[in-house]
């Protein structure tokens, strides 16, 4: 008799074990890449596209004025640039893919400008978020600068204040696909990156 209730005390210890609750999954550690590549729009959708990418926001940054406006922006008095920033899974996908995607989709040698559109606020830049993305990004620029004659004219600056831009102009590629395509093929843009890269842009 002593032995069965002995046994069946160990089962129901054995069961009760197996019922704990297991412990919650770590949240994934997520980080911040913030790229200006001239019109936002265009920015948006070669990020949007990659495994490990949680969130591609387009805003500006880089200025002075808070809150700013899309119309303050493109008339060039803030300081800002058009960027996007990046929200995305160290452990899917490295800092060093996105900025290969980010080269391979702006023309570097260009200052002050990206395509056909012209100003700082259409500045190409790299804004890093800690000293190891300004190390990844100063090296990557120093590579790239071997592929040109011309001096690489993409910023390596720090990342201060991103601001949102307005809805509307968030993930427009899709919103609006016409008026993007038609935007994006008469700036030239695909154009230029093929003459840069030799390949599509990725």
């Amino acid at each position: 008799m002593k032995r069965s209730l002995l046994l069946g005390g160990v089962l129901l210890a054995g069961l009760a074990g197996l019922l704990l609750p297991l412990p919650a999954a770590a949240a994934p550690q997520l980080a911040n890449a913030t790229f200006a590549g001239g019109c936002f729009w265009c920015m948006e959708h070669p990020f949007d596209s990659l495994p490990g990418v949680v969130s591609v926001t387009a805003g500006y940054t880089g200025g002075t004025k808070d809150h700013p406006t899309y119309e303050q922006v493109s008339s060039g008095g803030t300081g800002h640039a058009e960027a996007v920033n990046v929200v995305y899974d160290p452990a899917k996908i490295t800092y060093q893919k996105l900025l290969d995607v980010f080269w391979h989709n702006i023309d570097p040698v260009a200052a002050n400008r990206q395509f056909c559109d012209v100003g700082s606020q259409y500045r190409s830049a790299i804004f890093v978020h800690d000293e190891a993305q300004k190390q990844a990004a100063e090296t990557s620029k120093q590579e790239l600068q071997k592929r040109f004659k011309q001096p690489i004219a993409t910023q390596v600056a720090a990342a201060s204040t991103f601001w949102p831009a307005e809805g509307y102009h968030q993930h427009y590629y899709k919103t609006n696909p016409v008026r993007y395509k038609f935007y994006r093929f008469g700036c030239g843009r695909d154009q230029r990156l093929a003459d840069l890269w030799g390949k599509a842009p990725e």
